[in-house]
């Protein structure tokens, strides 16, 4: 998936070229970039392994009975008669709509389609507000709840934004569902076999209003590379960034079992470029 990024796009496809732009340590930030539609979404899908994720994963399309006029809009957008889940089939990109509810205006998750989730699922979150969909990450609700909020009600049609983050993988699958905790799952790592082992993996997310129904699309395009396939300056930047998150978030993301592995790899590719 990786390709060299144009001078004109904001967020590139691939891990390094998201990495420079996703947060390292320290407080939680939206780090939202403005996308033109040429920077929307991938341009070069792989889409036969679109469709096999799917095919073999229907649980993955969750909807409720909301989402069938916004999953229309957009399938129209993309040139397609259906749905949520044919628009999702037609990009690389994972696709969630979001809209508020009739009482006190929360926006929840009404629709997703998501052939590659990032350890989580998408039928234990459906018609969740933004704060339930995010409860476990450490933070978001005095860091960055009410700037979501605003981000979101105020959000116009015809806009795109885009941002980043990471995490860090003990498998190279696109689709990730930790099966085991992460003394095991990590438990393979070792300062010899990191950069082969152990795997970045940076979701470019992108938000738009619909014009016709008002529902904010939420899309998620996952790329993941050996850590040690990553240039010198992002090997760096992740081995700060495992070292200076929060300790709440550092046991979330089950840091503690490779972030030495990780500091002492990146030590030794800066001593090799000297």
């Amino acid at each position: 998936m990786d390709r060299m990024k144009t001078p004109t796009q904001r967020l590139g496809f691939s891990v390094d070229e998201l990495l420079p732009r996703a947060r390292g340590g320290g407080a939680l930030k939206m780090g939202l970039v403005s996308l033109a539609e040429t920077e929307w979404l991938q341009p070069d899908p792989d889409l036969d392994l679109r469709n096999a994720a799917f095919d073999a994963h229907p649980e993955s399309v969750q909807l409720t009975p909301d989402a069938h006029p916004a999953g229309a809009e957009l399938a129209a957008m993309r040139g397609l008669q259906g749905g949520l889940e044919d628009a999702a089939r037609s990009a690389w990109e994972d696709m969630c709509l979001l809209a508020p509810d009739e009482g006190e205006g929360l926006y929840r998750l009404i629709g997703a389609a998501v052939a590659f989730p990032t350890d989580w699922d998408p039928a234990r979150k459906l018609g969740k507000s933004l704060i339930s969909l995010h409860a476990p990450i450490h933070g978001y609700t005095d860091q960055l709840a009410s700037g979501v909020d605003h981000f979101m009600a105020g959000l116009k049609p015809g806009k795109i934004f885009g941002r980043c983050n990471w995490f860090v993988s003990p498998t190279p699958a696109l689709r990730w569902i930790a099966q085991n905790p992460p003394q095991q799952a990590f438990a393979h790592v070792t300062v010899a076999n990191a950069g082969r082992t152990l795997f970045v993996r940076s979701e470019r997310q992108t938000l738009r209003r619909l014009p016709e129904t008002g529902a904010i699309l939420f899309t998620i395009g996952v790329h993941v590379a050996p850590l040690g396939s990553l240039s010198p300056a992002n090997i760096a930047r992740m081995a700060k960034a495992v070292l200076t998150i929060p300790s709440a978030e550092a046991e979330r993301r089950g840091a503690t079992f490779f972030a030495s592995q990780i500091k002492t790899f990146a030590a030794q590719v800066t001593k090799t470029m000297d």
